[in-house]
């Protein structure tokens, strides 16, 4: 049986490839994006119960404190009576 080989793959390669006069741009530690902009494709891989998820549980993130503060109250009615 043949071994199998994997590859990681970084994008198109014509944003990784360096030419002399376009170089590559450093990758930066933070971006900054609309919630709006990445939120359903992280709902999609929380349902798909992607294993990617896994890697980034114990990442810090940054949102506004008014968010934080609807999330809190969303989770306080959320629970269920007792």
């Amino acid at each position: 049986m043949a071994a199998s080989r994997l590859r990681v793959f970084l994008g198109p390669e014509s944003e990784s490839v360096a030419t002399a006069t376009t170089p590559l741009k450093p990758i930066e530690d933070t971006v900054t994006v609309p919630l709006g902009e990445i939120l359903p494709t992280l709902m999609d891989a929380y349902e798909s119960r992607r294993i990617w998820l896994e890697d980034f549980e114990d990442d810090d993130i940054s949102i506004p404190s008014d968010l934080y503060e609807v999330i809190l109250a969303y989770q306080h009615y959320r629970r269920p009576s007792a």
